[in-house]
């Protein structure tokens, strides 16, 4: 397995990460996120915790990034869910209706189509 990112913990070695950005998620920032999700993924990891407690922004490149690695991790066979959003954040997933990255809404069934290759 390779060396976690620094704002990245790993509370089991069996396949669940948390991860704790810090700062802003936006068009600027989100590839270290990109990154390590995909890294993640590969290296077998199953669950995906992100705390957001300390993201101060987030705009809709972040949010792709956390929907595109949702995809991702569930197509794997796993999940990835997010704790503790600011505010804007919650306000995009309202409006987005991805309200099942926290948890409060039905995931949606992944397309046949895609079969393992996101």
């Amino acid at each position: 397995m390779s060396v976690p990112d620094p704002y990245a913990h790993r509370y089991n070695e069996k396949g669940r990460v948390l991860i704790a950005p810090a700062g802003e998620l936006d068009v600027s920032t989100v590839h270290s996120l990109r990154a390590a999700l995909a890294r993640y993924v590969h290296d077998g990891i199953r669950t995906i915790d992100i705390d957001l407690s300390a993201v101060t922004f987030c705009d809709c490149s972040g949010l792709g990034v956390l929907l595109s690695s949702w995809w991702r991790i569930t197509a794997a066979g796993g999940t990835l869910r997010l704790h503790h959003p600011p505010p804007v954040l919650v306000r995009i997933i309202d409006i987005t209706r991805s309200g099942f990255l926290l948890g409060d809404r039905p995931a949606p069934a992944l397309p046949a189509a895609l079969g393992g290759v996101l």
